[in-house]
C-alpha cells in the first residue's frame, strides 16, 4: 500500500527538519546540555543546608566546665569552631565574612554556673536570616545536649542546666529577607540590562552588514567599544538609581557604607557586565546565539553561583571553585556588605580590583573581536 500524499508530504518535512536542527548545532546544544546543567547544578551545585558554618568562640573562662559546655560545638558536623583569644578579633572576622556567628563564654561563667545564673552569649551575623535561624539552632542544641548530659550523670531531670543562650543579631536586626536579597537584586539587574543588551549590538551590525562600513573608516576597535559601552553605561546608571532608591525609601533596606563606594563598585561591574555581552555578541555574530551565550554565560550564573540566594560555604568546594571566577560573586559579596554592614576596605579593594582586571581583559577580548579583517 502506498503512503498517503499526507504522509509523504510529512516524511519530506520531518526530514528536512531534522537535517536542519543538525546542522544548527547551538540550538541542539542548549536543548540537550541546558536541562543536564540544570540537574547537576540543582542536584549538587545548589544546597540551602549549612553544613560546617563557621563559628568563632571566644573562651573568657578556662575553666573545664566552660570547655565541656562547648564541646559539642565541635563534634557538630554542622558548625565549625574558629577558636579566638579575644572579642575584637572575632568582631573583625564576623565583619569580614569570615565566620558567621561569634559564641562568647564570659570570665564569669563557671561562677554564674554554680548560682545556677549562667549565660552564654551568642551573637549572629543576620545577612542570610536562614543561615543565622540555621547556626542559632546548632549552637542552642549544642549547648542542651551539655544539659542534658549534665542532668544524667547528676541523676536529675533534664533541664537547661543553669545556662541561658542570650542571642543578639547583627546586620540584619529584624531577621528579614528583604534586606538580604534587594541589595543582591542590584546585582541581577546591572548583569541583566549589561550582557543581554548589549549582547545583541555587535551580532545584529554583523548580521545588517552595517558593520564593515566601519571597517573602511578611521575609527579604531577601541573607539567602537568605548562608543557603544557609553550609551548603555548611562542606562545602566539610570536603573542603579531607581534601584537604590527603592531599597531605601520602597523595601527601607538600611545603607551603612558609603554610597560613593557602593555607586563606584556598581558601575565597575555594570563595565563588566556590558563588557562581556559585547565580548559573546562579537564572538557569536548572531543575534539568537548571542542571546542564549548571554543567558548561560551572565544571568542564571549571577543568580544561581554569586551567593545571592544562599551561603557558597554550603556547595561543593568545586562548585566553590567555579563561583570565584564570575566577576558576580565578587560583587555580591561586596554589595550586600556595604549594604547592611558598612566599608569594609580589604574587602573593596580587593573586589573592585578584580572588578578593573576583569573589564581590562574584556575590554581587549572585544577589541580584537573588532580586528578590522572580514572572515
Amino acid at each position: 500500500m502506498k503512503p498517503s500524499g499526507f504522509t509523504r508530504r510529512f516524511i519530506a518535512l520531518l526530514r528536512k527538519e531534522v537535517r536542519q536542527m543538525l546542522r544548527d548545532t547551538s540550538t541542539l546544544a542548549v536543548g540537550l546540555m541546558l536541562p543536564a546543567v540544570l540537574i547537576l547544578l540543582f542536584g549538587y551545585g545548589l544546597s540551602f543546608d549549612v553544613k560546617n558554618a563557621p563559628v568563632a568562640v571566644v573562651l573568657e573562662d578556662g575553666s573545664p566546665t566552660a570547655r565541656d559546655v562547648l564541646a559539642g560545638l565541635a563534634g557538630s558536623p554542622f558548625l565549625a569552631p574558629v577558636w579566638t583569644s579575644s572579642m575584637p578579633d572575632a568582631e573583625r572576622r564576623m565583619r569580614d565574612g569570615e565566620v558567621r556567628a561569634i559564641v562568647r563564654v564570659p570570665a564569669d561563667f563557671s561562677r554564674r554556673l554554680a548560682a545556677g545564673q549562667a549565660q552564654v552569649q551568642l551573637l549572629l551575623n543576620g545577612v542570610d536570616s536562614n543561615t543565622a535561624a540555621a547556626v542559632e539552632s546548632y549552637v542552642g542544641g549544642a549547648i542542651a545536649a551539655w544539659a542534658q548530659r549534665n542532668a544524667d550523670r547528676a541523676g536529675g531531670k533534664a533541664g537547661a542546666g543553669g545556662v541561658e543562650l542570650v542571642q543578639r543579631v547583627w546586620f540584619n536586626e529584624a531577621s528579614t529577607s528583604t534586606w538580604y536579597l534587594v541589595p543582591g537584586l542590584i546585582a541581577l539587574v546591572m548583569t541583566l540590562i549589561g550582557a543581554f543588551l548589549t549582547s545583541l549590538l555587535i551580532a545584529r551590525e554583523w548580521e545588517r552588514g552595517t558593520l564593515e562600513s566601519l571597517f573602511v573608516t578611521p575609527v579604531r576597535p577601541l573607539e567602537i567599544v568605548l562608543a557603544k559601552l557609553a550609551p548603555y553605561l548611562l542606562v545602566g546608571a539610570v536603573d542603579l538609581a531607581l534601584c537604590l532608591l527603592a531599597a531605601r525609601f520602597l523595601f527601607d533596606v538600611p545603607m551603612r557604607g558609603s554610597l560613593s563606594v557602593i555607586v563606584f563598585a556598581s558601575l565597575l561591574y555594570l563595565a563588566v557586565s556590558l563588557l562581556l555581552g559585547l565580548f559573546i555578541s562579537g564572538k557569536t555574530r548572531n543575534q539568537f546565539q548571542a542571546s542564549q551565550v548571554a543567558l548561560l554565560a551572565s544571568f542564571m550564573p549571577a543568580m544561581m553561583l554569586s551567593g545571592f540566594i544562599f551561603d557558597l560555604r554550603n556547595v561543593p568546594l568545586v562548585v566553590r571553585g567555579v563561583s570565584q571566577l564570575l566577576p558576580a560573586t565578587h560583587f555580591m559579596g561586596l554589595i550586600k556588605t556595604e549594604f547592611l554592614a558598612g566599608d569594609d576596605w580589604p574587602m573593596i579593594l580587593r573586589d573592585c580590583t578584580i572588578l578593573i582586571v576583569y573589564a581590562i581583559v574584556l575590554t581587549v577580548a572585544v577589541s580584537r573581536t573588532l580586528r578590522k579583517t572580514l572572515d
